[in-house]
């Protein structure tokens, strides 16, 4: 690990010229402390590296200096071949290596290629952090030692202990044999089997989580194409409200981010989109909707209509007459 450290160090010095240790440290996810001696340790070893001091002070290579590399760690060539799968590499904890496989593969081109790929990569920009109704992305927030432990499980195929939160219930712990890791719309999903039957878990809701040493029960070779559709099969069909709805396509993506699973959408004439969607129950279905106001109309059922009725009801009433003095 302190090897690859070191690599990408010595990278991205010679990649971006000078660098504070402030800036080293964020980009290589380690303390300033741990540059300070990662620094210490390449001077001893004879790579020039050489300190700026002052305000715009830094840390820097003598000009002309060159490494050889050795080549793609496995941590690295996983990142590159999940980088492809749109943010892969951060739901599945991989932006690090990622970040360090990019610094050897630009490394290893010519300059001149090397400043063609930095203007090409200046002209995108992919999945900024907000879109451009002002509406910020909301990726889940895995922690990271959990994260590797459900990565390592899966790629060794060893059995996961874990401790797992699901909504309103007490955490509890759990014992699967992993199969696979699903990321949908910034979601990831552990698809495993606990006791030969089939389980499927929200990574953000794991608390704790240890690799276990004995073998997963799990097949020599998963198509988690067909597994996912049919855990989602199987999910749409549990007994939850169905809800069908219009909605404003500009307020569209704010309710979808709620519910429960989307069944149908249909465009309308006048613009507007027809919804089946699912909810956990009436309550989270009328506070659901209700945070879209009037870009929603409720279709059926009648239940949920006369709930949002009511719920309107009450607030005309409250705002009716005059404030209670204080």
């Amino acid at each position: 690990m302190r090897a690859d450290r070191l690599v990408s160090l010595v990278l991205l010095l010679r990649q971006r010229g000078r660098m504070t240790a402030d800036e080293l440290s964020r980009e290589l996810e380690v303390s300033v402390r741990t540059v300070l001696r990662d620094i210490d340790a390449l001077s001893a070893s004879g790579v020039p590296v050489y300190a700026d001091r002052g305000r715009h002070g830094g840390y820097s290579l003598l000009p002309g200096f060159r490494t050889e590399l050795t080549g793609l760690n496995h941590q690295e060539a996983l990142a590159l071949l999940t980088a492809g799968s749109g943010r892969a590499e951060q739901v599945f904890g991989l932006s690090s290596a990622l970040s360090s496989a990019m610094r050897k593969v630009i490394d290893a081109l010519p300059e001149s290629n090397r400043s063609v790929l930095d203007d090409a990569a200046s002209r995108f920009l992919v999945d900024p952090e907000t879109d451009l109704l002002s509406r910020r992305t909301t990726a889940e927030s895995l922690p990271t030692e959990v994260l590797h432990e459900v990565r390592q499980a899966v790629l060794d195929g060893h059995r996961l202990h874990f401790l797992y939160k699901a909504p309103d219930k007490d955490a509890r712990w759990h014992t699967v044999d992993p199969i696979g890791l699903v990321t949908v719309r910034d979601r990831t999903y552990l698809l495993a089997t606990k006791s030969g039957n089939d389980r499927t878990y929200r990574v953000s809701r794991l608390l704790e989580a240890k690799e276990l040493p004995e073998p997963a029960d799990r097949p020599a070779q998963a198509d988690l194409d067909r597994i996912w559709e049919q855990r989602r099969s199987q999910f749409l069909s549990d007994n939850h409200l169905a809800v069908e709805l219009r909605i404003d396509p500009v307020r569209r993506d704010e309710l979808l981010t709620n519910v429960r699973a989307v069944i149908a959408e249909i465009p309308e004439p006048d613009g507007w989109v027809r919804l089946e969607v699912t909810f956990e129950d009436l309550r989270h279905a009328v506070w659901a909707v209700w945070q879209v106001d009037v870009g929603a109309e409720v279709v059926g059922p009648e239940v949920l209509r006369a709930s949002l009725r009511e719920r309107a009801k009450t607030l005309l009433n409250l705002y009716s007459s005059v404030p209670t003095a204080q």
